[in-house]
């Protein structure tokens, strides 16, 4: 667990700060991909999980890395707070459906109640206006697997049903992150009623 917490606070260190261009208001990009709920692969489509409400998609560098696995559980620990504000969530990286198949499902993460979408090579991120960082050769994750893949900067876009950019969370700790994220999306439930 000290070593989980320390990873965690490493990771959150070194986080920089959002430079993305979209801002709330924006436009978000519709994007469909693959995608991975309780360790089941699935095609996401943005614009059809809006019919439904309010999607937050967070981005985020690597499964299986010290901030990540904490943004991941803290979204899972809070989903049932999001579902209850109407909120939909979907986390974005470069990681491959078969990293997010296991993510996906393990209990310490995303704990079968969040949903990881794949954008291997980055497009979506980069559409997003993300910046997105060529792999480290020889980097590992917290289980001791090589990470194959580029990552996207640590970004959370709150979409309103319209397709508009609510808020632009970054340079945010992981739990923050999802602390500030989940208070927008109370404030715009409440905006509702």
């Amino acid at each position: 667990m000290k070593r989980f917490l320390l990873a965690c606070l490493v990771s959150s260190a070194i986080t920089l700060p959002a430079i993305a261009a979209l801002k709330d208001g924006d436009t978000a990009p519709d994007f469909k991909t693959q995608a991975s709920l309780a360790g089941k692969a699935f095609t996401f489509s943005l614009k059809e999980t809006l019919k439904k409400g309010p999607v937050v998609v967070y981005f985020y560098p690597s499964a299986y890395t010290g901030g990540c696995n904490a943004q991941a559980h803290t979204f899972a620990v809070n989903y049932d707070k999001f579902a209850a504000a109407g909120a939909s969530i979907i986390g974005v990286s470069l990681d491959s459906i078969g990293r997010l198949n296991d993510f996906s499902a393990d209990p310490a993460y995303c704990a079968g109640k969040i949903a990881v979408a794949s954008d291997v090579g980055g497009k979506i991120a980069r559409s997003f206006d993300l910046s997105v960082r060529e792999a480290v050769a020889g980097k590992k994750d917290t289980r001791g697997v090589e990470i194959d893949h580029g990552f996207a900067e640590r970004t959370t876009y709150i979409v309103t049903p319209d397709g508009k950019i609510a808020a632009t969370l970054g340079g945010l700790t992981p739990v923050e992150n999802v602390e500030k994220t989940l208070d927008v999306v109370q404030k715009l439930a409440q905006k509702k009623l």
